[in-house]
C-alpha cells in the first residue's frame, strides 16, 4: 500500500527521524517502521494525529490506499471468513445433533467424543476472531467509512462496541446450546 511511502516521504521532507515522528505520534519508532514497511497499517486516529503533523489532509495521506482497502475488505479474508464460518456453522450444528447418538450408542465414550467435537469448534470461533484481528479488517473498514463521511465518533464508537461482541456471542450460544443438548439427552437417555 502507498500510505507507507507516503509516510516516509513527508517524514523525510520534515528532516524527522522515525523516533521523532514515534514520539509526535505517541507510537513506538517499530511501529513507524512497520507502517513504512507495510507491515500494518495506522488505525483512524493514528492517521488524523500524522494528517496534523505532516499538515496534508486524510484525503492527501491515504488517497491512494482508499481504492486498495475497499479492495481488501472484499477480498481474499472475505472468502476465508466466510468459509471459516460455514465449518464453525457445521461444527455447531454436529455438537447439537451428535450428543444424544453419541451417548446411546458408545456410552461414556461418546460424551468424550462430543466433548472434543465441542472443543474444536470453539478453537475454529476463536481461530475466526485471531483472523479479524490479525487482517485488520476493522481497521481498513473504519477508514472507508471515515472516508464515506461519518462521523468519527459514530466509528469509533462502532468499532469499541463490535471488539469482543462477536465472540462472547459465539461461546455464550454455544455453551447454551451445549447445555441445553446436554439437559436433553440426559432426560432422554435416563
Amino acid at each position: 500500500m502507498e500510505i507507507g511511502n507516503q509516510i516516509k516521504k513527508l517524514r523525510g521532507k520534515l528532516n524527522w527521524s522515525q523516533e521523532t515522528l514515534a514520539e509526535k505520534a505517541y507510537v513506538s519508532r517499530q511501529t513507524i517502521s512497520n507502517w513504512e514497511n507495510g507491515k500494518s497499517y495506522p488505525d483512524i486516529h493514528s492517521l488524523l494525529l500524522l494528517g496534523k503533523l505532516f499538515n496534508v489532509s486524510l484525503d492527501e495521506l491515504v488517497k491512494g490506499d482508499v481504492e486498495s482497502m475497499k479492495k481488501e475488505i472484499e477480498n481474499n479474508d472475505v472468502k476465508k471468513f466466510n468459509a471459516m464460518a460455514w465449518l464453525l456453522t457445521v461444527m455447531y450444528l454436529l455438537v447439537a445433533v451428535s450428543l444424544p447418538p453419541l451417548i446411546k450408542y458408545l456410552g461414556w465414550v461418546g460424551g468424550v467424543i462430543w466433548g472434543v467435537l465441542f472443543t474444536v469448534s470453539m478453537i475454529v470461533a476463536m481461530k475466526v476472531e485471531k483472523m479479524k484481528k490479525d487482517n485488520n479488517i476493522r481497521t481498513y473498514k473504519e477508514i472507508k467509512a471515515f472516508m464515506e463521511g461519518k462521523p468519527l465518533d459514530e466509528i469509533s464508537a462502532e468499532r469499541i462496541n463490535s471488539i469482543s461482541s462477536p465472540l462472547i456471542k459465539v461461546i455464550c450460544g454455544a455453551l447454551c446450546g451445549s447445555v441445553a443438548v446436554a439437559v436433553c439427552a440426559y432426560m432422554f437417555f435416563k
